[in-house]
């Protein structure tokens, strides 16, 4: 585990670095030897809450893996290259990786205009995950805090980026074997199984009163939408500059 740790602390420290340096070519990241991919499939497989794999494209994971310049040996590449992404707990959750039919966004893709202007850049940060209720899970690249490599949650119920104290290899053991009912206890209202069965991957629940809100505490008194991702995701970035949050960006 610590060799896994160690090698996501370096792949994410090139992130933040490759903009001053050429970008690795696809073989060089491809590792076929020593693919973490093993290591992330057997978790799957072990899994307490349901995982699934979205089939990956070949030529659309290349050219992700190339855009994101992380390693297969790392879990973090090794999802990017070997899956379209992966879908946890029937889409509450939505790992992104190189993109498919049910979750179009892919890692780098999604990250553009948003942990960096383009492919090459500094990545201060990375959205690697987001839930149904609009909550978005993002890697620190050193835009969060000092502890680099660490996930931190952008909580729809508070706008708060909260440290979560896992790195990415503890993130996808949390969504693998974690109560998410527990994790999630406020906010799982009723019949949210049948509205989750109807929402679009690259879509979140948009809430009324807004969940921040004191009207909003009381998720099954809100009225409810779906909305573009990244519609929700840009009004809550706004309302953070609204209500005078220190910009993490």
């Amino acid at each position: 585990m610590t060799k896994v740790l160690t090698i996501i602390i370096l792949s994410l420290f090139s992130l933040t670095t490759y903009g001053q340096t050429k970008m690795r070519s696809i073989d060089e990241l491809v590792n076929s030897t020593d693919s973490g991919w093993s290591l992330v499939k057997e978790w799957i497989d072990s899994a307490k809450n349901k995982v699934e794999i979205l089939p990956v494209d070949t030529s659309k994971a290349k050219d992700a893996l190339y855009k994101t310049q992380v390693n297969t040996r790392s879990p973090m590449g090794a999802v990017v290259y070997m899956t379209g992404g992966l879908l946890v707990d029937n889409g509450w959750i939505r790992i992104l990786g190189s993109g498919s039919d049910k979750l179009r966004r892919s890692l780098p893709e999604w990250n553009k205009g948003k942990g960096f202007k383009d492919f090459g850049q500094p990545a201060p940060y990375l959205l690697i995950a987001d839930d149904a209720m609009g909550g978005f899970f993002i890697l620190n690249g050193g835009g969060l805090g000092s502890d680099l490599g660490k996930v931190y949650y952008l909580a729809p119920d508070n706008l708060e980026y909260e440290p979560l104290d896992l790195t990415y290899t503890d993130f996808l053991n949390f969504c693998f074997n974690n109560n998410l009912d527990e994790f999630y206890k406020d906010y799982r209202w009723t019949n949210w199984k049948r509205d989750l069965a109807k929402l679009n991957s690259d879509q979140v629940f948009n809430f009324f009163p807004y969940l921040w809100t004191e009207q909003g505490k009381d998720i099954n008194k809100a009225s409810k939408k779906e909305v573009p991702i990244e519609e929700h995701y840009r009004l809550t970035l706004e309302f953070r500059k609204k209500l005078g949050f220190d910009m993490q960006k």
